[in-house]
């Protein structure tokens, strides 16, 4: 049984990032720190097999893709089921404006209540419908291959809990840091967890990626 391999990426760092300030389908472009992270990325990954990039069509995702392919003298292809979930009235504000202006719901999505979705908005159960079906769909295309995904953190971590199947609720542990890079397998069985979180290309620089806690 041929598997393919999958090369998850969360795209390098924003401004709104900076300012813990939710993004989800808001389309904001990297700030330096983060065109630098991609350069970055791109360095890391020139030397590995990849039969093919695959990007959200948002800004902040295509662009640390498109250094990766740059480098590899490929094209960047885009699926908007790569997308961020779609925080609808939550967009544009910071962590503390939610707690203010929306407290109830901003309580349901800190317990990550996998029905709740914000005015306008996905639920983690939306999200992870939307999010699946896209990744098992590219990594289909590739069996005995290796293929880059560039998203974003909702994103990996829907990839992480279907890795390791874990529920949408549980409490998450692990880290999701712009442009590390995260190795996962598919087969027709689903997805398995190979590494995370792998941030040695970044340490040249202190404080080189934020951890996700929102988009």
């Amino acid at each position: 049984m041929q598997i393919t391999r999958i090369l998850a990426v969360r795209h390098g760092e924003t401004a709104w990032n900076r300012a813990t300030r939710i993004q989800g389908h808001t389309d904001i472009a990297l700030n330096e720190h983060g065109r630098w992270q991609a350069r970055r990325l791109a360095t890391a990954l020139q030397d590995e097999p990849i039969s093919a990039i695959y990007a959200s069509d948002l800004g902040r995702a295509f662009e640390t893709a498109d250094a990766v392919a740059r480098v590899k003298g490929m094209a960047v292809s885009t699926h908007r089921g790569l997308r961020e979930r779609h925080f609808g009235q939550f967009e544009g504000h910071t962590w503390a404006e939610l707690e203010a202006r929306w407290p109830t719901e901003a309580l349901a999505w800190r317990k990550r209540m996998p029905d709740f979705a914000p005015a306008g908005g996905e639920s983690l159960q939306q999200l992870q419908r939307r999010v699946i079906p896209a990744v098992l769909e590219l990594a289909a295309r590739h069996p005995g291959e290796q293929v880059l995904m560039v998203a974003h953190g909702g994103v990996l971590d829907i990839l992480y809990r279907a890795a390791t199947r874990l529920e949408l609720q549980a409490p998450r542990s692990w880290e999701l840091p712009n442009t590390a890079i995260n190795r996962l397998l598919w087969s027709p069985e689903g997805l398995s967890l190979v590494g995370w979180a792998d941030t040695q290309h970044l340490q040249t620089e202190s404080g080189s990626a934020l951890d996700e806690h929102t988009t």
